[in-house]
């Protein structure tokens, strides 16, 4: 088997513990349903209701699907580090650590992951879209383009969570700074309102916030007619790029977790 074979099954052994925790708890799966259902539910029909927000020739709700789906994906997979930290304080990640798996591997195995739990949450998003006669684009492949968006910011967030995690190393200091982070990344994004909206400022933070260019794919692939602000090919450099430099920097921290 070759060096990279060999990595990615060691990835995928981690992808397979993650796995089994949702298979025996999928209540954290099934209450994250919750809070997009609200946004879309609630905010959605409000906005679309008042025309307050110019979106082109997409009807508000179809622009804002896809920013929900992100905003979805965005919030499990930030407080990803937190089972980090637990597995820390259980003696979990000691045992990882003394295994001859590289430690690059064990942060992409659980970036593989967060990206699966991001797909499995796309599911509910897509239905309830489905339901308010959103849209979408039933495509192959801009249903791959999708997978490929959700997969990566996932896979970003959750590698993110964890080099925070490092950092703090306490399960308080981290859902205080998870909870302070959520609502800037999303609010700094172009989830539920263009760029062109924005002031100055708020859009040169917007356009190097990972989850503007998450959103931005995922508008262009999921809906009929969906815009974009960058290209294809911007979209997912930037975020397979980010996400390369998440797991390098959070694979040196990584032991420092456990002391």
């Amino acid at each position: 088997m070759t060096l990279v074979g060999r990595f990615f099954m060691k990835a995928f052994a981690i992808v397979e513990v993650e796995m089994i925790k949702i298979r025996r708890d999928p209540t954290e799966i099934l209450s994250r349903a919750i809070q997009p259902a609200l946004w879309m539910l609630v905010f959605g029909q409000v906005m679309q209701h008042a025309k307050a927000i110019q979106t082109g020739k997409l009807a508000y709700m179809d622009f804002m699907a896809p920013g929900i789906l992100a905003q979805s994906v965005l919030f499990t997979s930030i407080f990803y580090g937190l089972s980090a930290i637990w597995e820390r304080d259980l003696g979990i990640l000691q045992k990882y650590l003394v295994s001859p798996t590289p430690r690059s591997a064990l942060v992409t195995g659980k970036a593989i992951s967060a990206g699966i739990r991001g797909l499995i949450q796309s599911l509910f998003v897509y239905a309830l879209s489905l339901a308010l006669g959103v849209q979408l684009n039933w495509n192959p492949v801009s249903l791959l383009g999708g997978m490929v968006a959700i997969v990566l910011g996932a896979a970003f967030f959750s590698t993110f969570s964890l080099i925070i995690a490092c950092i703090v190393k306490s399960r308080e200091r981290f859902m205080g700074i998870g909870q302070v982070l959520t609502m800037p990344l999303f609010f700094a994004s172009n989830a539920i309102y263009p760029i062109s909206m924005m002031p100055t400022w708020l859009q040169v933070i917007s356009k190097v916030n990972p989850l503007t260019y998450q959103v931005d794919l995922l508008r262009s692939t999921m809906i009929v007619g969906g815009t974009q602000a960058f290209s294809l090919g911007v979209d997912i450099a930037v975020l397979f790029g980010a996400t390369i430099v998440a797991i390098l920097i959070a694979a040196r921290l990584y032991p420092g977790l456990a002391s």
